[in-house]
């Protein structure tokens, strides 16, 4: 036996004799499609922002009236609304959710504004904080139906899409409180459809509320361990949990905060058009538009990547495409066609980007 062992061990050695000695070794690719890749991952705000430096770049070149400043002070006015909606949208998509009724909780919130003040005689500063507690509400129980009852948010928001704008019209049969009548009994509705005009360039309070918005809730998410939930939420729910991140909570309170931003673009809304209306196009179009900037704006639709700036620069741009279309006498509908091929766009780069983390 000995002798056969022996053998065997003489024989596994000569086999071993000329063999590399050289142990498994595993080599990334560093080239610089891949860096490309990672810092994209990194910064999920750098696509957005490149699509809109080459957008300002070429309008700027087709139309001599483009870098004007009341032309730039236009955009960002119209985007105000969007970007309040955005930052609302967003705070949904970081969760991996998905949130339909941001347009009618506006909408619903500014009607129960106006008529709380008009048809109750609430001072306005009182129903304006009605409707913000209101919207808040409103929100939150969509957190609750999905965190709670393990809902899917998509199915959730559409249902609570339909339910409040049916009850924004029920509540407020169908009437429309006039510009005039808010601005002479209730201004503080109005209060951001105020302007400064430095060098005779109109700028809309609400254009700062936007961007302090935007502000607040960047350094929010990115600096405060509330916001690292909100991304760990998104990113994977079962792997936070075990984390000690409390899911749950996050999603209820994300949702309430999402509902306090549309109730706020709801009193945005009365500035900005002057009037309270039931029918205005934010309860039907706001959705599309808010999820638009949000997926422009590089924030992944499958939750836990991207940055509520990409949002702002997402808006951006839908605004420097409708004006700078608009300038150079293009066919609207080319707008709609440009930002549906830019959704494209930006849902494919997110899948590519995505992969380094796979």
């Amino acid at each position: 036996m000995t002798n056969d062992a022996k053998s065997v061990s003489s024989t596994y050695e000569a086999g071993l004799k000329g063999a590399t000695e050289a142990v498994a070794e595993f080599h990334e690719d560093t080239g610089a499609l891949k860096k490309l890749q990672h810092w994209l991952h990194q910064t999920p705000s750098a696509v957005p922002l490149i699509v809109l430096i080459v957008a300002l770049v070429i309008f700027g070149f087709l139309s001599e009236n483009f870098f004007k400043a009341t032309t730039l002070s236009t955009i960002l006015q119209q985007i105000a609304i969007v970007g309040i909606l955005g930052c609302a949208q967003s705070l949904v998509i970081l969760t991996a959710g998905i949130d339909l009724s941001v347009g009618a909780i506006a909408v619903f919130s500014s009607v129960l504004m106006g008529q709380a003040t008009f048809r109750y005689g609430v001072p306005a500063e009182l129903a304006i904080a009605i409707g913000l507690a209101l919207g808040t509400a409103m929100g939150a129980v969509n957190g609750v139906l999905i965190a709670k009852l393990k809902l899917p948010p998509f199915i959730v928001t559409l249902g609570t899409w339909q339910i409040l704008l049916a009850s924004n019209f029920i509540f407020s049969r169908n009437e429309t409180i006039r510009s005039s009548d808010i601005s002479a009994q209730a201004p503080a509705l109005q209060l951001w459809g105020g302007s400064i005009q430095p060098g005779g360039v109109k700028i809309l309070y609400a254009v700062f509320l936007m961007i302090a918005l935007v502000a607040v809730m960047a350094y929010v998410l990115r600096h405060t361990a509330w916001g690292r939930h909100v991304y760990a939420t998104g990113d994977d729910p079962q792997a936070a949990e075990l984390a000690g991140v409390p899911t749950q909570k996050v999603l209820i309170q994300v949702y309430a905060l999402a509902g306090l931003f549309c109730a706020i673009a709801g009193w945005v809304m009365i500035g900005r058009f002057g009037s309270v209306s039931p029918t205005a196009s934010t309860g039907q179009l706001g959705n599309i538009q808010s999820i638009t900037a949000v997926v422009i704006g590089g924030i992944s639709l499958f939750g836990g990547r991207g940055s509520i700036v990409g949002m702002f620069f997402g808006a951006l741009i839908v605004g420097v495409f409708e004006m700078g279309l608009r300038l150079v006498g293009t066919d609207p509908q080319w707008t709609f066609f440009l930002i549906g091929a830019l959704i494209i766009f930006a849902v494919a780069v997110d899948q590519w980007i995505r992969k380094v983390s796979g």
